[in-house]
């Protein structure tokens, strides 16, 4: 068994995510060749798996073992990052964040031809996985690790049906009806046989023996216990449509990376708010991206409610008051608390107004794209008893007695305009007097804006007092990207060498662009994870600016969003619904798939009340009504278009599996597309551009079967 189950299912005889980490340390500990090397851990482009990489670097710092953290962007990246692992001779452990479950990695294609001293971890919540991976035996099958959530306890049919089909010898008709055929000869011509015949010959007693009776006895004995132990025909294929169905049944996400790695820490007796915050901002991140359904957040909410006010008490005046549950108690109060999130975007940081409008939520129940929207939108505050300088101020700067009342007047009146779910549990952290509060909601925003908006996009970041600051004040600046503008002027110069230098040369040309991409990405990340440390740090400078950044972001997706939704731009197709983008402004930015399935699920809120439901023909979702939407948009650059399938479901807070990915698999292979997965989500697809027509066609075609 190569699947780890979690603490409250482990026993003496099925170990844990403590005594794998234990062998990770004890591995270190006794190789010889201990180096930065020897332990890597590949992680995969998103708050979940940064979060991740986080709490096992500090548990890995905390034991003294060195280590080395390689971010991954997909695919093609793994490839290259294995061909690069097979050199390192020292190399005992590889652990990968949120990447590598669907992969089969005891193949030769992957890690099966690696040294028999490595050991695989896949710490992953991306589901389906790998059959092979969680159920394969032997000494290379025990070399891969899946850290499971209980998931695995429920799958007895699924791991018969591998095993099955895995290890038990295949039916064959002809062999079985030989045997019947020559049981039959036997018994017709067994009198017969003449002692003279050359079966028989004296034996060394005298008496006479057959060569054939025993060799033949042997050998049907042999058959017939094959025979008892093969599958028939309808077993095996009975078996082979429970594994279609598992794996055909779309994607979908188990428990994060992040509180795995939480639970090991736990278990390890290390944690403390700095790993809580970051489950935290995992999990805030499953649920913010329709990655999980509201009844699995809240059932990992409670649990990290729990350890809140275990890590965190608060004096018993100040547990009553949730007004006052946010604010720092003393200038050095670093602590996390729980509190009731609205369902306004940066609303701690930006204007209330802005705050609504941007809101997902709110726009779909208002309609903010159209001018009756708006006015609704005004009109609601206007009837809370807000006025428009009040409103359009940051909120930080808004009268004490307006926010004290704000969340009683939500309650009272956005009833009335079908605003019933506002709030839902979250947790935010203090930061003692240096900052106002800061949301878990709200750190994910600026964390997935610093990983998703790509180096050498101009977008325009507002400065604090811009906006109504006159001429002393510029309306704002340029996002730099990168961990600052000197490392961005130098890549500048240093990119704009190579391209002067490969002028002549196509495939230099291609192969810089190719490097530039990755560059600014490594970047990108490398300035999210350092936002994640600097929060520990007692600073959130740099997360301060990313918040800028994603206000940016959004308001780029409502442009984007309103357009789309203004021109009429969505296509119905037979089974889905089809929005391609051209042209626009904001066309380098949406060519990013983070940023492009955003403005999907921007769409999916906005017109989950507005549009009807198409019932899907797949396994899991028959009979179900659904919302989904594949997105496109034009990669100028390459020439390309980036494709995202979102499966959104008609009610708030549900969540359906993507079948999307199966889906392009088959369309792009029944019309010869050209395309690539340059990503870990199968529903994420880079195609040609002259070939996303007949893409598209031959997707409405397959569209029935997912």
């Amino acid at each position: 068994m190569v699947f780890l189950p979690p603490p409250h299912l482990a026993s003496a005889s099925r170990p844990a995510y403590a005594e794998a980490y234990a062998n990770i340390l004890v591995a270190h500990r006794r190789s010889p060749l201990t180096s930065a090397s020897s332990v890597i851990i590949l992680v995969a482009p998103d708050v979940d798996a940064l979060c991740a990489a986080k709490i096992l670097a500090e548990l890995l710092k905390q034991d003294d073992v060195m280590h080395r953290i390689i971010p991954v962007s997909g695919l093609a990246d793994l490839e290259r990052m294995k061909d690069e692992l097979v050199t390192y001779a020292e190399l005992h452990t590889l652990i990968l964040l949120n990447m590598g479950a669907i992969l089969d990695l005891s193949s030769e294609n992957w890690f099966g031809e690696f040294s028999m001293k490595l050991t695989v971890h896949i710490i992953d919540s991306n589901r389906p996985q790998n059959l092979a991976n969680m159920f394969a035996g032997g000494e290379n099958g025990e070399r891969f690790i899946v850290w499971d959530d209980g998931e695995a306890e429920n799958m007895g049919e699924e791991r018969k049906a591998w095993e099955a089909l895995t290890y038990e010898p295949e039916p064959d008709s002809d062999e079985d009806s030989e045997l019947d055929d020559e049981d039959g000869v036997r018994s017709n011509e067994g009198d017969d046989l003449d002692d003279d015949e050359e079966f028989s010959e004296r034996g060394p007693s005298g008496k006479r023996r057959s060569l054939g009776d025993g060799d033949r006895s042997q050998e049907k004995r042999r058959k017939l216990d094959d025979q008892s132990t093969r599958l028939s025909r309808e077993q095996r294929d009975r078996y082979h449509e429970l594994i279609a169905k598992y794996y055909g049944s779309g994607s979908w996400y188990g428990q994060s990376a992040s509180a795995t790695m939480y639970i090991l820490a736990t278990v390890l007796e290390r944690v403390d708010c700095d790993l809580l915050w970051l489950a935290i901002l995992g999990l805030t991140f499953q649920y913010t991206t329709a990655r999980i359904s509201r009844d699995a957040y809240d059932k990992y909410h409670s649990i990290y409610y729990d350890e809140v006010f275990r890590l965190n008490p608060l004096p018993p005046d100040v547990a009553a008051n949730t007004t006052d549950a946010i604010t720092a108690m003393s200038p050095d109060d670093l602590s996390v608390r729980a509190a009731e999130e609205l369902r306004f975007m940066l609303f701690r940081h930006w204007t209330l107004y802005d705050s609504m409008y941007h809101s997902s939520y709110v726009a779909g129940k208002l309609g903010i794209w159209k001018e009756r929207g708006r006015k609704r939108l005004t009109g609601l505050l206007a009837k809370m008893g807000f006025s428009i300088p009040q409103t359009q101020q940051p909120y930080a700067h808004m009268d004490l007695d307006l926010k004290h009342q704000l969340r009683a007047k939500l309650d009272s009146i956005a009833p009335e305009y079908g605003l019933v779910e506002l709030t839902y549990p979250s947790f935010a952290r203090c930061f003692g007097y240096r900052a106002s509060p800061l949301g878990a909601a709200d750190a994910v925003e600026a964390v997935s804006a610093l990983l998703d908006v790509a180096g050498g996009i101009r977008m325009e970041v507002e400065v604090e007092g811009a906006r109504h600051g006159g001429e002393w004040f510029g309306g704002g600046r340029l996002w730099e990207g990168g961990r600052n503008g000197e490392e961005k002027r130098e890549k500048r110069i240093e990119v704009g060498g190579r391209q002067k230098d490969g002028d002549d040369d196509v495939d230099a040309d291609v192969d810089c662009e190719e490097r530039k991409e990755r560059t600014w990405w490594v970047k990108n990340f490398w300035a999210a994870y350092d936002a994640l440390s600097e929060i520990t740090a007692f600073s959130i400078v740099p997360l301060r600016d990313a918040l800028s950044l994603a206000m940016s972001l959004h308001r780029a997706i409502i442009r984007q969003g309103t357009s789309i939704i203004d021109k009429q731009d969505i296509r119905t197709m037979r089974s889905h619904r089809v929005v391609v983008l051209s042209q626009g402004p904001d066309l380098a930015l949406f060519a990013h798939p983070g940023v492009l399935a955003r403005l999907g699920l921007w769409l999916v809120d906005a017109l989950r009340d507005r549009l009807p439901g198409t019932k899907i023909g797949g396994l899991q979702g028959r009979g179900k009504k659904s919302l989904p939407f594949v997105v496109a948009c034009l990669n100028e650059k390459t020439q390309t278009y980036v494709v995202v399938g979102i499966m959104g479901a008609l009610d708030f807070g549900d969540v359906r599996r993507n079948e999307f990915g199966l889906a392009f698999i088959e369309a792009k292979q029944r019309c010869n597309a050209r395309s690539r997965h340059n990503t870990f989500d199968a529903s994420v697809l880079e195609i040609e551009q002259e070939d996303l027509k007949l893409f598209l066609e031959t997707l409405c075609e397959v569209g029935e079967g997912y």
